[in-house]
Protein backbone atom coordinates (compact mmCIF):
# COMPACT_ATOMS: atom_id res chain seq x y z
CA UNK A 1 0.00 0.00 0.00
CA UNK A 2 2.77 2.43 0.49
CA UNK A 3 4.36 2.00 -3.27
CA UNK A 4 0.75 2.85 -4.27
CA UNK A 5 0.48 6.05 -1.90
CA UNK A 6 4.10 7.14 -3.30
CA UNK A 7 2.53 6.26 -6.99
CA UNK A 8 0.10 8.67 -6.70
CA UNK A 9 1.83 11.13 -4.98
CA UNK A 10 4.21 11.32 -7.73
CA UNK A 11 1.28 11.35 -10.49
CA UNK A 12 -0.55 14.53 -7.92
CA UNK A 13 2.94 16.17 -7.95
CA UNK A 14 4.03 16.52 -11.65
CA UNK A 15 0.30 17.36 -12.62
CA UNK A 16 0.75 18.82 -15.52
CA UNK A 17 3.05 16.33 -17.12
CA UNK A 18 0.39 13.44 -15.54
CA UNK A 19 -2.70 15.64 -17.10
CA UNK A 20 -1.16 15.62 -20.64
CA UNK A 21 -0.30 12.24 -20.95
CA UNK A 22 -3.94 11.22 -20.08
CA UNK A 23 -5.61 13.57 -22.27
CA UNK A 24 -3.22 11.17 -24.80
CA UNK A 25 -5.07 8.62 -23.21
CA UNK A 26 -8.25 10.44 -23.70
CA UNK A 27 -7.78 11.03 -27.28
CA UNK A 28 -6.91 7.43 -27.92
CA UNK A 29 -9.86 6.07 -26.20
CA UNK A 30 -12.27 8.32 -27.64
CA UNK A 31 -10.87 7.84 -31.46
CA UNK A 32 -11.19 4.03 -31.26
CA UNK A 33 -14.50 3.93 -29.38
CA UNK A 34 -16.13 6.27 -31.63
CA UNK A 35 -14.83 5.04 -34.77
CA UNK A 36 -15.72 1.66 -33.54
CA UNK A 37 -19.36 2.85 -33.06
CA UNK A 38 -19.79 4.27 -36.25
CA UNK A 39 -18.33 1.67 -38.13
CA UNK A 40 -21.10 -1.00 -35.66
CA UNK A 41 -23.45 1.64 -36.61
CA UNK A 42 -23.48 1.05 -40.12
CA UNK A 43 -23.63 -2.65 -40.45
CA UNK A 44 -26.65 -1.87 -37.71
CA UNK A 45 -28.35 0.62 -40.37
CA UNK A 46 -27.65 -1.93 -43.14
CA UNK A 47 -29.03 -4.99 -41.47
CA UNK A 48 -32.26 -2.63 -40.67
CA UNK A 49 -32.36 -1.81 -44.49
CA UNK A 50 -31.94 -5.22 -45.66
CA UNK A 51 -34.95 -7.14 -45.76
CA UNK A 52 -35.07 -10.86 -44.04
CA UNK A 53 -34.05 -12.25 -47.58
CA UNK A 54 -31.38 -14.81 -45.92
CA UNK A 55 -34.44 -17.78 -47.64
CA UNK A 56 -34.68 -15.87 -50.72
CA UNK A 57 -33.46 -17.13 -54.09
CA UNK A 58 -34.25 -14.92 -57.31
CA UNK A 59 -34.13 -17.25 -60.42
CA UNK A 60 -33.41 -15.05 -63.62
CA UNK A 61 -33.04 -15.84 -67.56
CA UNK A 62 -29.26 -16.17 -68.66
CA UNK A 63 -28.13 -13.42 -70.87
CA UNK A 64 -29.23 -13.56 -74.01
CA UNK A 65 -31.98 -16.56 -73.28
CA UNK A 66 -35.47 -15.83 -74.39
CA UNK A 67 -35.45 -12.00 -74.83
CA UNK A 68 -35.08 -12.02 -71.06
CA UNK A 69 -38.02 -13.30 -69.79
CA UNK A 70 -39.21 -16.33 -68.38
CA UNK A 71 -42.47 -18.24 -69.95
CA UNK A 72 -44.70 -19.66 -68.14
CA UNK A 73 -43.84 -23.19 -68.80
CA UNK A 74 -40.29 -21.99 -67.59
CA UNK A 75 -42.06 -21.19 -64.08
CA UNK A 76 -43.60 -24.10 -64.08
CA UNK A 77 -40.74 -26.39 -64.11
CA UNK A 78 -39.36 -24.05 -61.33
CA UNK A 79 -41.89 -24.36 -59.26
CA UNK A 80 -42.08 -28.37 -59.75
CA UNK A 81 -37.64 -28.61 -59.16
CA UNK A 82 -38.40 -26.65 -55.96
CA UNK A 83 -41.23 -28.71 -54.76
CA UNK A 84 -43.66 -26.90 -51.94
CA UNK A 85 -41.41 -23.82 -51.50
CA UNK A 86 -43.13 -20.82 -52.30
CA UNK A 87 -42.78 -19.52 -56.21
CA UNK A 88 -43.69 -16.06 -56.78
CA UNK A 89 -42.76 -14.67 -60.84
CA UNK A 90 -42.83 -11.17 -61.10
CA UNK A 91 -41.95 -8.68 -63.97
CA UNK A 92 -41.20 -5.00 -63.62
CA UNK A 93 -40.67 -1.45 -65.25
CA UNK A 94 -41.12 2.07 -64.82
CA UNK A 95 -43.30 4.42 -66.00
CA UNK A 96 -45.14 7.98 -66.20
CA UNK A 97 -47.88 8.26 -63.41
CA UNK A 98 -50.60 10.97 -62.82
CA UNK A 99 -52.35 11.69 -60.17
CA UNK A 100 -55.19 14.46 -60.89
CA UNK A 101 -53.29 16.84 -62.37
CA UNK A 102 -49.74 16.23 -60.31
CA UNK A 103 -47.09 13.74 -62.90
CA UNK A 104 -44.36 11.89 -62.04
CA UNK A 105 -42.51 8.65 -62.11
CA UNK A 106 -42.62 5.38 -60.68
CA UNK A 107 -41.31 1.60 -60.46
CA UNK A 108 -43.72 -0.69 -61.49
CA UNK A 109 -43.86 -4.39 -59.95
CA UNK A 110 -45.99 -6.66 -61.84
CA UNK A 111 -47.35 -9.77 -59.41
CA UNK A 112 -50.24 -12.14 -59.90
CA UNK A 113 -52.84 -11.41 -57.47
CA UNK A 114 -53.22 -14.77 -55.43
CA UNK A 115 -48.98 -14.35 -55.05
CA UNK A 116 -49.64 -10.82 -52.97
CA UNK A 117 -49.86 -11.90 -49.74
CA UNK A 118 -46.56 -14.35 -49.75
CA UNK A 119 -44.44 -11.96 -50.20
CA UNK A 120 -45.63 -8.57 -49.76
CA UNK A 121 -47.97 -7.19 -46.50
CA UNK A 122 -50.67 -4.83 -46.24
CA UNK A 123 -50.41 -1.87 -43.85
CA UNK A 124 -54.05 -0.48 -44.72
CA UNK A 125 -56.30 -1.33 -47.52
CA UNK A 126 -56.52 -4.54 -49.08
CA UNK A 127 -55.06 -6.76 -51.55
CA UNK A 128 -56.03 -5.84 -55.17
CA UNK A 129 -57.84 -8.49 -57.06
CA UNK A 130 -56.93 -10.07 -60.69
CA UNK A 131 -60.39 -8.90 -61.88
CA UNK A 132 -59.99 -5.09 -60.54
CA UNK A 133 -58.36 -2.84 -61.12
CA UNK A 134 -56.57 -1.94 -58.10
CA UNK A 135 -53.27 -1.46 -57.42
CA UNK A 136 -51.00 -1.36 -53.93
CA UNK A 137 -48.17 1.48 -52.84
CA UNK A 138 -45.18 1.51 -50.86
CA UNK A 139 -44.60 3.21 -48.08
CA UNK A 140 -42.53 5.42 -48.77
CA UNK A 141 -43.97 6.33 -52.11
CA UNK A 142 -47.02 6.84 -50.11
CA UNK A 143 -45.45 8.84 -47.42
CA UNK A 144 -43.57 10.82 -50.14
CA UNK A 145 -47.10 11.38 -52.35
CA UNK A 146 -49.47 12.62 -49.91
CA UNK A 147 -49.15 16.37 -50.93
CA UNK A 148 -49.71 14.71 -54.21
CA UNK A 149 -52.84 13.13 -53.42
CA UNK A 150 -51.33 9.47 -53.64
CA UNK A 151 -52.61 7.91 -51.01
CA UNK A 152 -55.07 5.24 -50.38
CA UNK A 153 -58.02 5.39 -52.13
CA UNK A 154 -56.45 7.73 -54.98
CA UNK A 155 -56.70 7.07 -58.94
CA UNK A 156 -53.42 6.85 -60.72
CA UNK A 157 -53.33 7.03 -63.91
CA UNK A 158 -51.01 5.32 -66.37
CA UNK A 159 -51.01 5.51 -69.93
CA UNK A 160 -54.69 5.30 -70.88
CA UNK A 161 -55.41 3.31 -67.81
CA UNK A 162 -56.74 4.18 -64.09
CA UNK A 163 -56.27 2.50 -61.42
CA UNK A 164 -57.19 2.76 -57.96
CA UNK A 165 -54.91 2.86 -55.07
CA UNK A 166 -56.66 -0.31 -52.54
CA UNK A 167 -53.99 -0.41 -50.25
CA UNK A 168 -50.67 0.59 -48.77
CA UNK A 169 -47.76 -1.57 -48.08
CA UNK A 170 -46.06 -1.74 -44.99
CA UNK A 171 -42.49 -0.70 -44.83
CA UNK A 172 -40.11 -3.72 -46.56
CA UNK A 173 -36.62 -2.01 -46.43
CA UNK A 174 -34.01 -2.32 -49.24
CA UNK A 175 -34.31 -6.38 -50.22
CA UNK A 176 -31.86 -8.35 -53.15
CA UNK A 177 -35.50 -9.34 -54.95
CA UNK A 178 -37.82 -5.87 -54.90
CA UNK A 179 -37.90 -3.04 -53.43
CA UNK A 180 -41.62 -1.61 -52.93
CA UNK A 181 -41.37 0.77 -50.55
CA UNK A 182 -40.96 3.46 -53.47
CA UNK A 183 -42.87 1.29 -55.74
CA UNK A 184 -46.83 0.86 -57.48
CA UNK A 185 -47.45 -3.35 -57.21
CA UNK A 186 -49.87 -3.94 -59.84
CA UNK A 187 -51.57 -7.34 -60.86
CA UNK A 188 -49.95 -9.12 -63.33
CA UNK A 189 -53.02 -9.81 -65.53
CA UNK A 190 -53.29 -6.03 -65.63
CA UNK A 191 -49.82 -5.62 -66.84
CA UNK A 192 -49.72 -8.73 -68.74
CA UNK A 193 -52.89 -7.05 -70.79
CA UNK A 194 -51.46 -3.11 -70.72
CA UNK A 195 -48.06 -3.47 -72.08
CA UNK A 196 -49.08 -6.70 -73.94
CA UNK A 197 -46.08 -8.59 -72.52
CA UNK A 198 -45.75 -12.52 -71.90
CA UNK A 199 -43.47 -13.09 -69.72
CA UNK A 200 -41.75 -12.85 -66.36
CA UNK A 201 -38.44 -10.93 -65.15
CA UNK A 202 -37.44 -13.19 -62.40
CA UNK A 203 -38.93 -15.58 -59.98
CA UNK A 204 -38.58 -14.99 -56.16
CA UNK A 205 -38.16 -18.55 -54.48
CA UNK A 206 -39.36 -18.50 -50.67
CA UNK A 207 -37.59 -21.64 -49.17
CA UNK A 208 -39.37 -22.55 -46.42
CA UNK A 209 -36.44 -24.16 -44.53
CA UNK A 210 -33.01 -21.98 -44.56
CA UNK A 211 -30.71 -25.41 -44.07
CA UNK A 212 -32.78 -26.68 -47.25
CA UNK A 213 -31.52 -23.90 -49.34
CA UNK A 214 -28.28 -24.84 -51.32
CA UNK A 215 -30.27 -28.15 -52.40
CA UNK A 216 -33.53 -26.34 -53.77
CA UNK A 217 -30.47 -24.12 -55.48
CA UNK A 218 -29.08 -27.25 -57.00
CA UNK A 219 -32.24 -28.36 -58.33
CA UNK A 220 -33.39 -25.65 -59.94
CA UNK A 221 -30.04 -25.43 -62.25
CA UNK A 222 -30.29 -29.16 -62.54
CA UNK A 223 -33.57 -29.35 -64.10
CA UNK A 224 -33.60 -25.78 -65.84
CA UNK A 225 -30.32 -25.82 -67.07
CA UNK A 226 -29.85 -29.49 -68.53
CA UNK A 227 -28.73 -28.53 -71.97
CA UNK A 228 -27.54 -25.04 -71.82
CA UNK A 229 -28.13 -22.77 -69.20
CA UNK A 230 -30.99 -21.43 -69.20
CA UNK A 231 -31.23 -19.39 -65.87
CA UNK A 232 -29.24 -18.24 -62.88
CA UNK A 233 -29.88 -18.45 -59.67
CA UNK A 234 -28.77 -15.50 -56.92
CA UNK A 235 -27.83 -16.91 -53.45
CA UNK A 236 -29.41 -13.92 -50.95
CA UNK A 237 -27.88 -15.56 -47.84
CA UNK A 238 -24.31 -15.60 -49.30
CA UNK A 239 -24.75 -11.87 -50.80
CA UNK A 240 -25.76 -10.99 -46.96
CA UNK A 241 -22.81 -12.45 -45.58
CA UNK A 242 -20.63 -10.52 -48.07
CA UNK A 243 -22.23 -7.56 -47.45
CA UNK A 244 -21.90 -8.37 -43.45
CA UNK A 245 -17.92 -9.12 -44.05
CA UNK A 246 -17.28 -6.00 -46.03
CA UNK A 247 -19.00 -4.25 -43.29
CA UNK A 248 -16.96 -5.43 -40.07
CA UNK A 249 -13.88 -5.41 -42.25
CA UNK A 250 -14.65 -1.17 -42.39
CA UNK A 251 -15.53 -1.55 -38.61
CA UNK A 252 -11.71 -3.17 -37.96
CA UNK A 253 -10.54 -0.43 -40.34
CA UNK A 254 -11.80 2.66 -38.52
CA UNK A 255 -10.97 1.36 -35.12
CA UNK A 256 -7.47 0.61 -36.52
CA UNK A 257 -7.14 4.44 -36.86
CA UNK A 258 -7.95 5.11 -33.71
CA UNK A 259 -5.92 2.65 -32.37
CA UNK A 260 -3.05 4.88 -33.66
CA UNK A 261 -3.74 7.63 -31.74
CA UNK A 262 -4.01 5.36 -28.61
CA UNK A 263 0.10 3.96 -29.48
CA UNK A 264 0.69 6.98 -29.87
CA UNK A 265 -0.42 7.92 -26.26
CA UNK A 266 1.81 5.50 -25.20
CA UNK A 267 4.19 6.52 -26.09
CA UNK A 268 3.86 9.80 -24.27
CA UNK A 269 3.13 8.03 -21.29
CA UNK A 270 6.28 5.86 -22.04
CA UNK A 271 8.31 9.27 -22.17
CA UNK A 272 6.33 10.76 -19.16
CA UNK A 273 7.53 7.65 -17.09
CA UNK A 274 11.23 7.27 -18.46
CA UNK A 275 11.38 11.50 -17.22
CA UNK A 276 9.74 9.95 -13.65
CA UNK A 277 12.67 7.76 -13.57
CA UNK A 278 15.30 10.32 -14.41
CA UNK A 279 14.10 12.60 -11.69
CA UNK A 280 13.82 10.00 -8.99
CA UNK A 281 17.22 8.14 -9.18
CA UNK A 282 18.09 9.44 -5.70
CA UNK A 283 14.68 8.33 -4.30
CA UNK A 284 15.10 5.05 -5.63
CA UNK A 285 18.37 4.58 -4.55
CA UNK A 286 17.13 5.35 -0.92
CA UNK A 287 14.44 3.07 -1.46
CA UNK A 288 16.77 0.28 -2.50
CA UNK A 289 19.49 0.83 0.01
CA UNK A 290 16.46 0.42 2.73
CA UNK A 291 15.83 -2.96 1.52
CA UNK A 292 13.25 -2.54 -0.81
CA UNK A 293 12.93 -4.96 -3.28
CA UNK A 294 13.35 -4.34 -7.41
CA UNK A 295 10.33 -6.11 -7.76
CA UNK A 296 8.97 -3.25 -5.15
CA UNK A 297 10.60 -0.78 -7.24
CA UNK A 298 8.71 -1.83 -10.70
CA UNK A 299 5.64 -1.85 -8.95
CA UNK A 300 5.23 1.91 -7.92
CA UNK A 301 6.35 2.94 -11.48
CA UNK A 302 3.41 0.38 -12.92
CA UNK A 303 1.04 1.66 -10.20
CA UNK A 304 2.14 5.26 -11.56
CA UNK A 305 1.40 4.21 -15.70
CA UNK A 306 -1.57 2.46 -14.34
CA UNK A 307 -3.60 5.97 -12.33
CA UNK A 308 -2.61 7.47 -15.97
CA UNK A 309 -4.50 4.52 -18.02
CA UNK A 310 -7.79 4.61 -15.37
CA UNK A 311 -7.80 8.24 -15.71
CA UNK A 312 -7.45 8.79 -19.43
CA UNK A 313 -10.09 5.54 -19.64
CA UNK A 314 -12.78 7.00 -17.48
CA UNK A 315 -13.03 10.00 -18.78
CA UNK A 316 -12.70 9.07 -22.12
CA UNK A 317 -14.96 6.21 -21.83
CA UNK A 318 -17.65 9.00 -20.70
CA UNK A 319 -16.63 11.38 -23.56
CA UNK A 320 -17.25 8.58 -25.65
CA UNK A 321 -20.32 8.02 -25.33
CA UNK A 322 -21.39 11.46 -25.97
CA UNK A 323 -19.16 11.58 -29.19
CA UNK A 324 -20.76 8.20 -30.51
CA UNK A 325 -23.81 9.79 -29.48
CA UNK A 326 -23.50 12.69 -32.07
CA UNK A 327 -21.70 10.46 -34.53
CA UNK A 328 -24.30 7.85 -34.80
CA UNK A 329 -27.19 10.92 -34.97
CA UNK A 330 -25.63 12.91 -37.32
CA UNK A 331 -23.97 10.57 -39.45
CA UNK A 332 -25.96 7.17 -39.32
CA UNK A 333 -29.23 9.41 -38.42
CA UNK A 334 -30.27 7.00 -35.70
CA UNK A 335 -28.77 7.90 -32.65
CA UNK A 336 -30.51 4.38 -31.00
CA UNK A 337 -27.47 2.66 -32.36
CA UNK A 338 -25.58 3.64 -29.81
CA UNK A 339 -27.57 1.86 -26.94
CA UNK A 340 -27.20 -1.27 -28.94
CA UNK A 341 -24.91 -3.67 -26.67
CA UNK A 342 -22.55 -4.41 -29.77
CA UNK A 343 -22.20 -0.71 -29.89
CA UNK A 344 -21.60 0.00 -26.17
CA UNK A 345 -18.66 -3.03 -26.49
CA UNK A 346 -16.72 -0.78 -28.50
CA UNK A 347 -16.95 2.04 -25.58
CA UNK A 348 -15.88 -0.71 -23.20
CA UNK A 349 -13.08 -2.04 -25.45
CA UNK A 350 -11.72 1.32 -25.80
CA UNK A 351 -11.36 1.99 -22.31
CA UNK A 352 -9.72 -1.49 -21.49
CA UNK A 353 -7.14 -0.76 -24.44
CA UNK A 354 -6.40 2.52 -23.07
CA UNK A 355 -5.53 0.86 -19.51
CA UNK A 356 -3.39 -1.79 -21.28
CA UNK A 357 -1.75 0.14 -23.21
CA UNK A 358 -0.45 2.91 -20.63
CA UNK A 359 0.45 -0.28 -18.21
CA UNK A 360 2.43 -1.35 -21.34
CA UNK A 361 3.71 1.81 -21.80
CA UNK A 362 4.97 1.44 -18.06
CA UNK A 363 6.95 -1.43 -18.08
CA UNK A 364 10.02 -0.18 -19.60
CA UNK A 365 10.50 2.25 -17.57
CA UNK A 366 9.59 0.33 -14.47
CA UNK A 367 12.20 -2.41 -15.70
CA UNK A 368 14.87 0.37 -15.90
CA UNK A 369 14.00 1.85 -12.31
CA UNK A 370 14.02 -1.56 -10.79
CA UNK A 371 17.76 -2.58 -11.97
CA UNK A 372 19.24 0.49 -10.89
CA UNK A 373 22.43 0.35 -8.54
CA UNK A 374 21.77 1.56 -4.96
CA UNK A 375 24.95 3.33 -5.02
CA UNK A 376 25.47 4.54 -8.32
CA UNK A 377 21.76 5.95 -7.90
CA UNK A 378 22.52 7.84 -4.29
CA UNK A 379 25.65 9.38 -5.92
CA UNK A 380 23.50 10.36 -8.86
CA UNK A 381 23.22 14.42 -9.56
Amino acid sequence: MTFFDLARRNVSRHWLRSVLAVIGIVIGVIAIATLGIMGNSIGLMFGDMVTDVGDTLVVSPATGVGGGKLTERQVDDITRAVGSNLVIPFASTADKISVGEKEGGAMLYAIPAGDMPSLLEVESGAYPRDTGAGCLIGSQLAANGRENGLKLGARVRIGDETLRVVGVLEERGMGFDINPDYAIVVPYSWYSSHYDEDGYDQVIVKVRDVNDLDAVKESIEQRMNRREDVVTVMDTRGILESVFAATDSITVFLMGIGAVSLIVAGVSILNVMLMSVTERIKEIGVLRSIGTRRSEVMRMFIYEALFLGLAGAVIGGALSFCAGYVVTAVFVGNADYLFDPTSLLYIVFGMAFGVITSVASGLYPAWKAAQLNPIQALRHE
